[in-house]
C-alpha cells in the first residue's frame, strides 16, 4: 500500500471515529449522580399533656444534581413522617333490627400508626402511580395488607378505602403537596405535621428524589417521640402493669363516684 493510500485510510478511519467519540462524551456529560442529604434539628421529641400538635421542619441538600433540569423544574421531592408501626382493625356497622352493630371487620397488619406527607406538588404528577404503589409512598399507595382469612376479596377495597378515610378524618394522617420548597439552588425544607394524638414511639423521616418521574435516591432519620409528666407515668403503668393500673382505675372510679353522691345528695 502506497503512503498515500495510507494516509487515505487513516483519515477515513478518523471520520467515523469522531462522531462515536463525541457521542460518547456527550453521554459522560450528561451522566450525573445525585445525592440526597437530610436533617432534623433534633432526634427526640417530648410530648407534654397539653400538647395541640406541630409541625417539624427538615431541611435537606441535593448533590451532584444537573443544574438544567434543576431549572427546568424536573426534580421533585416527597418527605414523609411516618410513626411506628402497629395492626389496625376496621369494623363495618350496620343496622339491625333498629340497632346499629358490628357485623364485619378486617385488620391491616402492621401500619403506621400517624402518617404526614408533603412534596413539592401532587406525588400524582411526581411520578407514575405505579412506581409511588411500589415504593409505598402516599396514603393512596400505603401497604394495607389484610391479616388472616379474609374471604373472597370482594369486599377487601371497601375497608381499605374506609381505613383511610378514617385515618384522614381524624388528622393522624395527613398529605401537604407544595409542603417541599427549594430555597436555593439545591437546599430545600419541608415541613410535616405532628397529630396531637401523636403515638408514643420511633418515628422515621424519608426523604425521596425524583428526577423527571424516575426514583433517584431517598434518605430516612429516626425520630424518637416521648411523652413527659403525668401521662409518661400513666401510659408506662398501664402497659407495663395492667393489673395495678387496673385496679387503680376502679378505685379512682369508686371514689369519685362516692364523693358526688356525697356532694351533691340532698338533705
Amino acid at each position: 500500500m502506497t503512503h498515500l493510500a495510507r494516509i487515505a485510510l487513516a483519515a477515513l478511519t478518523l471520520a467515523f471515529a469522531a462522531p462515536a467519540g463525541a457521542q460518547m462524551q456527550d453521554e459522560n456529560a450528561n451522566d450525573f449522580t445525585e445525592k440526597l442529604e437530610i436533617g432534623i434539628s433534633t432526634d427526640e421529641i417530648a410530648i407534654t399533656s397539653d400538647f395541640r400538635g406541630a409541625d417539624l421542619t427538615i431541611f435537606g441538600a441535593v448533590d451532584g444534581f444537573d443544574p438544567n433540569l434543576l431549572v427546568q423544574g424536573k426534580y421533585n421531592i416527597i418527605v414523609s413522617l411516618e410513626g411506628p408501626k402497629d395492626n389496625a382493625t376496621v369494623r363495618k356497622k350496620e343496622r339491625v333490627f333498629g340497632i346499629w352493630v358490628n357485623t364485619s371487620s378486617m385488620t391491616f397488619e402492621l401500619v403506621p400508626e400517624s402518617y404526614s406527607l408533603s412534596s413539592t406538588r401532587d406525588i400524582e404528577t411526581i411520578a407514575p402511580p405505579g412506581e409511588m404503589g411500589n415504593m409505598g409512598i402516599g396514603v393512596d399507595h400505603m401497604r394495607l395488607v389484610p391479616l388472616g382469612f379474609v374471604g373472597d376479596g370482594s369486599n377487601l377495597g371497601e375497608f381499605r378505602n374506609a381505613f383511610r378515610r378514617i385515618r384522614e378524618t381524624s388528622g393522624v394522617y395527613e398529605r401537604d403537596p407544595g409542603g417541599v420548597q427549594f430555597i436555593s439552588s439545591s437546599l430545600f425544607k419541608a415541613s410535616v405535621r405532628l397529630p396531637a394524638n401523636v403515638p408514643n414511639g420511633v418515628h422515621v423521616v424519608r426523604a425521596y428524589l425524583f428526577r423527571d418521574g424516575t426514583f433517584v435516591a431517598a434518605k430516612a432519620l429516626p425520630l424518637r417521640v416521648v411523652k413527659t409528666g403525668v401521662e409518661q407515668v400513666i401510659t408506662q403503668t398501664a402497659h407495663q402493669q395492667p393489673f395495678f393500673y387496673g385496679l387503680f382505675a376502679v378505685l379512682l372510679a369508686v371514689i369519685t363516684g362516692w364523693g358526688a353522691s356525697l356532694l351533691f345528695r340532698k338533705e
